[in-house]
């Protein structure tokens, strides 16, 4: 495979096989992510500032970090911010998001007054929670007991999250009105009202880990959209699994357009809500 020299000028490390293949078995095992060996590149490149920071010589160097360092757990934080996708932006696949405000909202508060809980999943820097709380707000739910959740494996974008601060290509689909209503400008950027950001409760989670998503999965609504397409197959079911044996009967899934559950799981079941397709909960026992 062909390394990159680093933007730095430093002599770029030495990644010989097999150690883009243990890397990429490393980081698949703790994070779903899955690179095919066309993309072996692009793993190193996204690996090649924390493996300089530590010192290393090679790539195998910081393998052995990864899997044996006493402080590993702090590096694979460092790890999940260097693979965090932040490209999103307010509004996104919208019919969803009407599927939930329209018709799984009403539906719940017509048979039960408890709390509705919704999560985020891999919500990275918080467009999709927050715009699920600007739509419940616009149609009239905004006092509801409705408790939305967002998490991301990486530190990093949570901070950008917590700080509810936009750039220009976040309100690409947002109508103007409603970022008028909801943003006031600042000096980097738009921020979000107050009142909105304070209504998503953030927290740092890798989906992959069974005890880390123990209680954000207790939710009736789960997006998960957009990251199945990084994950393998196996990690997918893996997940699918995890959210199933926590989440609430006849609860409801939503992932991204692009994809699917369909042989994967049958703990969901495929069908659709207004103009969205949407995973409702199952008694299946198999993933």
């Amino acid at each position: 495979m062909n390394v990159q020299p680093p933007a730095n000028g430093l002599t770029p490390l030495a990644a010989p096989e097999p150690v883009p293949r243990l890397l990429r078995d490393l980081v698949h095992e703790r994070t779903g992510i899955y690179f095919e060996p066309d993309r072996f590149d692009t793993l190193v490149e996204k690996l090649e500032s924390r493996a300089l920071a530590r010192g290393c010589q090679s790539y195998l160097d910081y393998y052995y970090i990864l899997k044996y360092g006493d402080d590993n757990a702090e590096e694979w934080r460092r790890v999940m911010d260097a693979f965090s996708v932040q490209e999103t932006y307010f509004w996104r696949e919208l019919d969803q998001i009407r599927a939930l405000v329209d018709e799984i909202v009403p539906a719940w508060f017509k048979r039960t007054h408890a709390p509705l809980r919704i999560w985020s999943a891999a919500c990275a820097t918080g467009e999709e929670p927050y715009s699920i709380v600007m739509a419940l707000n616009e149609a009239g739910w905004g006092a509801h007991p409705i408790q939305v959740y967002g998490s991301d494996a990486s530190e990093a974008a949570l901070e950008k999250a917590r700080g509810a601060v936009y750039r220009e290509r976040s309100f690409r689909a947002l109508p103007v009105d409603l970022r008028r209503k909801y943003f006031h400008p600042v000096a980097n950027g738009s921020e979000l009202s107050r009142d909105i950001a304070s209504r998503v409760r953030f927290h740092q989670a890798n989906l992959v880990s069974p005890a880390a998503i123990a209680e954000l999965a207790n939710a009736h609504v789960i997006f998960c959209r957009n990251v199945f397409i990084y994950f393998s197959v196996p990690a997918i079911a893996r997940v699918a699994a995890s959210f199933a044996a926590r989440m609430q009967a006849d609860g409801h899934l939503f992932i991204g357009a692009s994809e699917s559950l369909v042989k994967i799981s049958d703990r969901f079941e495929l069908g659709e809500i207004g103009k969205a397709f949407v995973y409702r909960r199952t008694q299946g026992t198999s993933a």
